[in-house]
C-alpha cells in the first residue's frame, strides 16, 4: 500500500506505517473504548461481507444519520465503500421533510442511526420513502435491528473474495459519497464527491499540517460535513489517534480526558469558549484581576513570528506563564493546534489564542470543493492573521472581474446529483464559482470579504457587505447573532439576537430587573448599552456602511428554528420573514 487512491485505502495504510492499538476510541457506558487498526479493517470488511448478503449492489446508496461521531460510523463508512456503494450522510437535526426529500433523491436502499431519535424521525416518514428496504441502529434500540446483525451477516469470510473484487473494481473517479448541502434556501442539492476529490485533498492539505503520528485528536464537528470527515481520512492517513467527543455538551470534560495535541473547530465555539473565559476573568478581584486583563490585552494585539519586537515578546513570555497556561490546562494541556473552518474567524480570536500558544489555523472551502481551497500553516511563514492561508498545491485560484473566488483542481466536485443545470450554474470553463469575493494579497494570501450573493446595494447606490459588518458586530459581549440589512433601503440597519445569558448577568450587576427574553429587548437601559457597542463597532466602517438602526429579537436563533442552517449560517430570507413586523419598524412602515 504505497499510495492511497481511494477512501477505503487510508485505514490499510495506516495499518502497514503506523498500526495503531487505538486508531478509533469511543466512549460507551463512561469508559472509553478503543479500536485497533486490525479491528478496524476487520470490523469494515465484516460489514462489507453483510452487505453483499444483503443484496447491497456497486453505486447503491447507503445513508448514515447519527447524533455523534462514533467509531462505527468510520467502520460502516469504510465497509460501504468497499463494495463500491456510496455513503450518504444526513445531518440528523434537519426537518421530517428534509430527511424525506435527500432518502428519496439519493434512492438509498438501507440506513444507519445512531439512537431512538433520529429513528423516530425515519420512521415517521417510513411510508413516504420509495427504495429504503430497511434500518440498523448503533445504539441498542427495542424496535430496530442493530447494526452488529450486518456484522453478524459478514462473520462467515467465504465471501471476502467477492469483497477484494468490487474493491478492485472501483477506481479513483467514481463517485465516493453525495453530500447533501444545508442551503440558506431551497432544497439541499446533492454534492457528487469522488474517492479522487477527497483523497486529492487529503494528501495536499497534509503538507500543511504539523500533525505527528501516535498524536491524539478529538473530534466533535459532525461527520455528516465534509470539512471534518475529510480530516478524519487526513488523521488516519498521518497516524492519528481519533477520539470521539461525547457531544457539544461534554466537550470541556472529554478535552481534559483525552488531552488532545489537535482538534478541529468552528468560529461559534472559539467565540464561546473566549467568552466562558473572560467571565471568569471579569470575576477574579484585585492584582488577579489586573494580571488577567492585562494578559488579555496583549494577547490582542499578537502578530505571529515575533513582529511586535523582543520587548513584547518578554512581556507575552510572562502572560503565558501567569495567564494563558491556564487557559491551555482548562483544553486538556497538550492543545498545540486548531484548524479552524466553516465561517469567517474574527481576527481578535487568531490573535488571542495564538497568544496563548494554541493557534488556530483558519482555512477555507466548500463542499464542493471537498473542502479545502487554501489554509493557514505556521510553518514556513505560513499563518496571517486575518487571512485564510495560501491556496494549497494542485489547487488553481483566481479571482474574477467582480472579485468572486473561482477554483480548478482536482479537488472540485464532479457535479450536483442529478441536477445538471445547478452544476453547470456553478462549473463554467472548469472553474467552480465558488460564491464568495475575495482577494490574493502580495504574499499570495487569500482573504475573504464576502458572500456574492448576500452584498447588497441601498438605494443610493452603495454596496454593503453584510459579514464584515456582522464579524465586527460578534466581537461584542452584548451580541450573540446579527443579520445586517437594508438592501434597496435608505441605509443598512441590523436584527439583533442578544447574548441573554450575559446580559441577565449585566443586569444583575446594575441592579436592573429583567424577568424574562422579551423584557430585555424593550429595556432602555440594555437599549442604550448596546447603542454603545454598535457605536463603537461602526467606528470601523465608511459612512454609508454603518447601522444606523437595530431591532433586538426575543428569540435565540438556532437551527431547529429555522434561523441558522446545520453548519451556523444565517438563514437570511428566514430571518427576516420570521421578524418583518421589526424590519418594517426600522424603515418607517
Amino acid at each position: 500500500m504505497q499510495h492511497v487512491t481511494r477512501l477505503f485505502d487510508f485505514p490499510y495504510y495506516q495499518k502497514e506505517h503506523f498500526n495503531l492499538d487505538k486508531a478509533l476510541v469511543s466512549k460507551k457506558e463512561g469508559k472509553w473504548v478503543s479500536t485497533s487498526t486490525q479491528e478496524y479493517i476487520d470490523q469494515a470488511n465484516a460489514i462489507s461481507r453483510g452487505l453483499l448478503r444483503l443484496g447491497v449492489k456497486a453505486n447503491d446508496k447507503i445513508a448514515i444519520i447519527s447524533m455523534t461521531n462514533r467509531t462505527e460510523w468510520n467502520i460502516c463508512d469504510i465497509g460501504i465503500l468497499q463494495v463500491g456503494a456510496q455513503n450518504v450522510p444526513i445531518y440528523p437535526t434537519i426537518s421530517e421533510d428534509d430527511y424525506e426529500y435527500v432518502l428519496n433523491h439519493s434512492e438509498a436502499t438501507y440506513c444507519f442511526v445512531s439512537c431512538q431519535e433520529v429513528l423516530d424521525k425515519v420512521l415517521s416518514i417510513s411510508g413516504k420513502l420509495k427504495k429504503l428496504k430497511d434500518v440498523f441502529s448503533f445504539d441498542e434500540l427495542a424496535n430496530c435491528n442493530h447494526w452488529s446483525s450486518v456484522l453478524e451477516k459478514g462473520r462467515d469470510t467465504s465471501n471476502q473474495e467477492d469483497v477484494e473484487a468490487r474493491k478492485a473494481a472501483v477506481k479513483p473517479a467514481d463517485l465516493a459519497t453525495l453530500i447533501y448541502t444545508s442551503g440558506t434556501t431551497g432544497r439541499p442539492k446533492g454534492v457528487m464527491l469522488s474517492h479522487n476529490n477527497i483523497v486529492s485533498n487529503v494528501i495536499t492539505s497534509k503538507e500543511r499540517v504539523p500533525f505527528e503520528s501516535g498524536a491524539s485528536a478529538l473530534s466533535f464537528l459532525p461527520v455528516c460535513h465534509i470539512f471534518e470527515r475529510m480530516i478524519l481520512y487526513l488523521y488516519q492517513y498521518c497516524g492519528i489517534q481519533i477520539h470521539f467527543a461525547e457531544g457539544l455538551d461534554k466537550i470541556s470534560d472529554n478535552l481534559k480526558e483525552v488531552q488532545p495535541e489537535v482538534m478541529t473547530v468552528v468560529p461559534r465555539l472559539l467565540e464561546k469558549v473566549y467568552d466562558s473565559i473572560i467571565a471568569k476573568g471579569t470575576a477574579l478581584e484585585g492584582i488577579k484581576k489586573k494580571l488577567f486583563f492585562w494578559a488579555v490585552e496583549l494577547g490582542l494585539a499578537y502578530e505571529p513570528y515575533g513582529a511586535n519586537g523582543w520587548w513584547y515578546e518578554k512581556k507575552l513570555g510572562l502572560a503565558r506563564k501567569l495567564i494563558f497556561s491556564k487557559w491551555q490546562e482548562g483544553l486538556g494541556g497538550n492543545l498545540n493546534t486548531m484548524v479552524s473552518g466553516s465561517a469567517a474567524l474574527q481576527p481578535r480570536l487568531s490573535r488571542i489564542f495564538g497568544a496563548a500558544g494554541i493557534p488556530v489555523m483558519e482555512g477555507y472551502g466548500l463542499t464542493e470543493t471537498s473542502p479545502v481551497i487554501s489554509v493557514n500553516q505556521e510553518r514556513n511563514k505560513g499563518w496571517k492573521i486575518g487571512s485564510v492561508g495560501k491556496v494549497i498545491s494542485n489547487v488553481e485560484v483566481k479571482i474574477a472581474d467582480d472579485g468572486e473566488i473561482l477554483c480548478k483542481g482536482p479537488n472540485v466536485m464532479m457535479g450536483y446529483y442529478k441536477d445538471k443545470e445547478k452544476t453547470d450554474e456553478v462549473i463554467k470553463n472548469g472553474y467552480f464559482h465558488t460564491g464568495d469575493i475575495g482577494e490574493i494579497d502580495a504574499e499570495g494570501f487569500l482573504k475573504i470579504t464576502d458572500r456574492k450573493k448576500e452584498m447588497f446595494k441601498t438605494s443610493g447606490g452603495k454596496y454593503v457587505a453584510p459579514q464584515l459588518l456582522e464579524n465586527r458586530f460578534k466581537q461584542s459581549r452584548f451580541i450573540e447573532q446579527i443579520m445586517v440589512v437594508g438592501e434597496g433601503e435608505k441605509m443598512p440597519a441590523a436584527l439583533i439576537q442578544p447574548n441573554f445569558e450575559f446580559l441577565y448577568a449585566w443586569a444583575e450587576r446594575y441592579q436592573i430587573t429583567l424577568s424574562e427574553n422579551s423584557d430585555i429587548v424593550v429595556n432602555q437601559k440594555v437599549l442604550a448599552r448596546i447603542q454603545e457597542e454598535v457605536d463603537l463597532a461602526n467606528e470601523d466602517f465608511a459612512k454609508w456602511e454603518k447601522v444606523k438602526q437595530f431591532r433586538l429579537t426575543p428569540d435565540v436563533w438556532s437551527i431547529d428554528d429555522g434561523h441558522l442552517t446545520p453548519t451556523m449560517k444565517l438563514r437570511r430570507k428566514i430571518i427576516k420573514e420570521k421578524y418583518m413586523d421589526l424590519y418594517n419598524n426600522i424603515y418607517g412602515r
